[in-house]
């Protein structure tokens, strides 16, 4: 895996996406959760197929502004730019544009897990 892919995923907000839908606020624009959930998405998907079988990415930092509202029906389009790798942990610049510029960007940061061992370690969590 090398630094400089660019991955970018493209989605018309609904109105299950809305602030006022998630809880998030009471404006009927795109929720700050829902950008955050779209750049996630794309960050694991731009570097997915170049893991082992049976490894998978998980998010565990992000920092992103989100400057502009989106009204449903909009495009809205998620770009990451994988900008570090330092073993497991990998390092993307990331910004969110609707059909009239960016709404929001930051960095957010991902690391390399294997699922299984992923998913037993949390379901322990239900024995304790």
């Amino acid at each position: 895996m090398t630094t400089g892919k660019i991955f970018s995923i493209t989605e018309i907000v609904t109105d299950s996406q809305l602030a006022s839908e998630v809880g998030s606020g009471m404006v009927n624009v795109f929720a700050t959760p829902m950008m955050i959930a779209l750049i996630e998405k794309t960050a694991a998907a731009c570097v997915q197929d170049e893991l082992p079988e049976g490894d998978t990415t998980v998010g565990t930092s992000i920092n992103v502004s989100h400057v502009a509202a989106t009204p449903a029906g909009m495009k809205v389009t998620a770009t990451v730019t994988l900008t570090e790798v330092d073993g497991r942990k990998l390092e993307f610049f990331v910004k969110a544009e609707d059909e009239c510029g960016v709404i929001g960007e930051g960095t957010h940061e991902r690391v390399i897990i294997h699922t299984d061992r992923f998913n037993e370690k949390a379901q322990q969590k239900l024995q304790k």
